[in-house]
């Protein structure tokens, strides 16, 4: 079975692509670069031990797009191409409402149009926006995102129920997502933001490596147990498995189906940071800043749907994602090449 990877040689979707590839899947990468390197598909085979397709293209571009799918025949697709930087969309809204969704746009066009109708879109928590209860369920209202970036999800997943609805042999998973984080345990491949990290982890990992300063903790007078934003942080690893696990689901012909994928449990800051300090024996710098726009004070999920019908949980703890980070970033210091 062949897959298409728009995105694939991000960090979601390099580790799902190793993923697909040791569990038997072919796999095609479509992805411009904007926030990846070449690299990263070099190492893909190398941890894999398998070879793969790849193609560097925009994948709003359709006609760039279509004749990928001519060429390479995918059987199905996992979409992670987009940006997903909550503060940025916020300084920059056109930008994301541009691109997230003039991608997805055309890629469902060339899926279409090339008879490829099984999706796994990769969706985010943040359509949850303020949270209406904790634990969050896929039950939760899914359109009250606080920010740009997962407005954009939003409408993607309503573009795609359209789709769903109007050709019934059309197959998509939503997969919302909490926080994603930690590295593959070779220390070949992790997160490299292009710069100042948006997400917690990697902005840990470059402080004690020496690339930063300090920490900025955006906000601690939020109303959490020790003022610090609480999120459901869940290892790569675990999420790649997730992403292969939605895709055999898709074989079933379940038409639309939606998953949070989390562990159940989060984490404030501040737990983050202990658990980093301790995995790595360093005290790192830090400093209070301001609450960062679109943020809310809590998030996290209740992964039971997942495991009941993907029979998928996510097995990886926080320690396993700061360990498995800081190896990464060790022996990466300035990223990939």
């Amino acid at each position: 079975m062949k897959i298409l990877l728009t995105g694939g040689a991000g960090y979601i979707g390099s580790h799902t692509a190793i993923e697909l590839l040791t569990s038997g899947y072919e796999v095609v990468i479509v992805d411009n670069l904007r926030n990846s390197k070449l690299s990263v598909v070099d190492r893909i085979s190398e941890i894999s031990g398998k070879a793969l397709s790849f193609y560097e293209l925009d994948v709003a571009d359709y006609a760039a797009l279509e004749p990928v799918f001519k060429q390479e025949q995918p059987d199905a697709v996992i979409h992670f191409a987009g940006l997903k930087a909550v503060g940025e969309s916020v300084a920059n809204p056109l930008l994301y409402y541009q691109l997230n969704l003039l991608t997805s746009m055309s890629l469902c066009r060339a899926m279409a149009d090339n008879k490829v109708t099984s999706l796994v879109f990769s969706s985010s928590a943040t359509v949850y926006g303020e949270p209406e209860r904790i634990p969050l369920d896929e039950s939760c209202d899914a359109t009250k995102a606080t920010n740009p970036y997962g407005r954009t999800k939003i409408i993607i997943e309503q573009m795609l129920r359209d789709l769903c609805d109007a050709n019934p042999e059309f197959n998509v998973a939503l997969l919302r997502y909490f926080n994603p984080a930690g590295a593959h345990p070779s220390g070949r491949l992790g997160e490299d933001p292009k710069g100042v990290p948006n997400n917690l982890v990697p902005f840990l990992t470059q402080v004690a490596v020496g690339l930063r300063d300090e920490l900025v903790i955006n906000g601690d007078d939020y109303p959490t147990e020790d003022g610090t934003c609480v999120r459901d942080y869940i290892h790569v690893q675990d999420l790649a498995r997730g992403h292969v696990a939605a895709l055999r689901k898709l074989q079933s012909s379940c038409n639309l189906v939606t998953y949070n994928l989390g562990t159940g449990t989060g984490h404030s800051v501040h737990e983050v940071v202990a658990a980093f300090e301790l995995a790595t024996n360093q005290d790192l710098p830090r400093t209070i800043g301001a609450r960062r726009a679109g943020d809310v004070p809590r998030s996290y999920t209740d992964p039971s749907l997942a495991e009941r019908e993907l029979g998928w949980r996510a097995e990886l703890t926080i320690e396993d994602i700061c360990r498995d980070a800081w190896r990464w970033q060790a022996e990466n210091p300035a990223g990939y090449p």
